[in-house]
């Protein structure tokens, strides 16, 4: 396999462990993380930002509201939709989970000093630019 083969088998590899290890209930987690740092959203929003089928959105935040770590309200904006926020318990199972991924997050990172940190990092951020110009659909009247 050559280097660019590997450096994409290690990346699916980190991804999967990083998901199967440190963050369970993901797409929850998601969704509460975004619910704290944007307030109240509609589901059309949270299925957007989730990068979710609505179908999932909707399963999604029927869990979630039954749970009662969310609530839906009439728009203040749009009376054909509500918006989704995160209740008292909400709030708390989000902070609680901030916690544990700022644990984990440790641990994940252990085996780098700070300085092979802040290069991965740099390296991650021009990768991930790169990337999203290349996955970014044409705009109209470009040439695909």
């Amino acid at each position: 396999m050559d280097t660019d083969g590997k450096l994409l088998a290690m990346i699916r590899a980190l991804g999967h462990a990083s998901r199967f290890h440190f963050d369970s209930r993901g797409a929850q987690n998601r969704a509460l993380r975004l619910l704290k740092e944007d307030g109240a959203v509609t589901q059309r929003e949270l299925t957007e930002r989730l990068g979710i089928q609505p179908g999932s959105a909707s399963e999604l935040i029927g869990k979630l509201e039954r749970s009662g770590l969310i609530q839906r309200a009439p728009s203040q904006t749009d009376r054909r939709t509500a918006d989704i926020r995160l209740t008292e318990a909400g709030l708390a199972r989000r902070e609680a989970g901030a916690e544990r991924e700022k644990d984990a997050a440790a641990q994940m990172f252990a085996a780098l000093t700070e300085e092979e940190k802040n290069t991965l990092l740099s390296l991650l951020e021009r990768l991930h630019a790169a990337w999203r110009e290349i996955a970014r659909p044409p705009h109209p009247g470009e040439e695909e």
